[in-house]
Formats: C-alpha cells, sequence, structure tokens
C-alpha cells in the first residue's frame, strides 16, 4: 500500500471519529458491559443522566442513590447510565463480568451499563467524553475524578453537569432532573 492510500485511510477515520464528536450523542458508539456494540440512541426522547463509576472509589456509595434516582424517574422517563472507568487512581479494575456482579449483589443495580472507557483527555479518551467536556461542550473541560454527571435532555442537549460530590439525591441534581423531564 502506498503512502498515499495510508494517509487517506487514516484521514477517512479521523473524520468519521471527529464527526462522531462534533454530531448527536446519538450516533456514538459504545459498547455494552456485555461487549455488544450500541449507543444511547435507544434513550432518544428520554432524559439521560451519564455517570462515570468505579467499585473502588469514595464515592461508589453513589450507586445506592442512583438506583433509588433510577427507579423514582425511569417511568417519567429518565434513564440513568453507568460507564465505568479505571482513570482514577485505578479504581475500577474489574472485568465486565466483576463490574455487573459487584454493582447487582452489593447495590442491586438495574440502570444499564455499558463498557469500561477512558474518561481523561488523551489518546484512550472515548467519544463519549470527548463530546460531554470537549471544546464544542457547554461544560468544556477534563473530568476530575469518579461518579462526575451530565444531564442529557430528550433532544441530545447537554443540560448540566455535576461534580462528584453532588449526591444523585442532592435537591440540585433532581431539580435539574424535574425541569428536564418538564420541558421533554
Amino acid at each position: 500500500m502506498n503512502v498515499s492510500k495510508i494517509a487517506s485511510y487514516c484521514c477517512a477515520g479521523l473524520v468519521a471519529g471527529l464527526s462522531a464528536v462534533a454530531g448527536s450523542i446519538y450516533d456514538i458508539p459504545i459498547k455494552t458491559l456485555e461487549g455488544k456494540d450500541s449507543s444511547l440512541k435507544p434513550y432518544q426522547g428520554k432524559v439521560v443522566l451519564v455517570v462515570n463509576v468505579a467499585s473502588q472509589c469514595g464515592y461508589t456509595r453513589q450507586y445506592a442513590p442512583l438506583e433509588k434516582l433510577h427507579r423514582d424517574y425511569k417511568d417519567k422517563g429518565l434513564v440513568i447510565v453507568g460507564v465505568p472507568s479505571n482513570d482514577f487512581g485505578g479504581q475500577e479494575p474489574g472485568s465486565p463480568t466483576e463490574i455487573k456482579e459487584f454493582c447487582t449483589s452489593k447495590f442491586d443495580v438495574t440502570f444499564p451499563l455499558y463498557e469500561k472507557v477512558g474518561v481523561r483527555p488523551g489518546s484512550t479518551q472515548h467519544a463519549l467524553y470527548q463530546w460531554l467536556t470537549g471544546a464544542d461542550s457547554p461544560y468544556p473541560g477534563p473530568v476530575k475524578w469518579n461518579f462526575n454527571k451530565f444531564l442529557i435532555s430528550g433532544n441530545g442537549q447537554l443540560l448540566a453537569r455535576f461534580e462528584s460530590k453532588v449526591e444523585p439525591d442532592s435537591a440540585e441534581l433532581k431539580a435539574a432532573i424535574d425541569k428536564a423531564l418538564a420541558s421533554r
């Protein structure tokens, strides 16, 4: 293969990656925790709370109020999406099977969990987090720790971002969710 063909393939891949980042959040591919190809498209029209989760973090206890939030709001149109990450202190070292077992046995998690991804800027940052935190985001800047929360409207707009210390059952987060649900 000659250099111009290699450059052509590289550029095509780069353009495809950039369009996924710049386009709709629903177009970004992400695998389920079971390794199946997926995206957030099944949740289009619903309010989505994306949370980078980890099983060995001081904030891991937030799984319980996240699950309660999921159960209290799922029939109203909220979907909580857990996205494991090992980017902070190696606090999510588990395999997909271990993550699933931990979440279900310790916290009875029933909300969707996706593949473990990189959330920090750099070569391993997943396109979902490029979209959520990149320069074109209304809330740009790197994720600083586990259990950051991103609230997405029913039409795929990033509405709010909450740092780890904002509890899932806080009045602040619930008010933002209620407002998003009322607007969909």
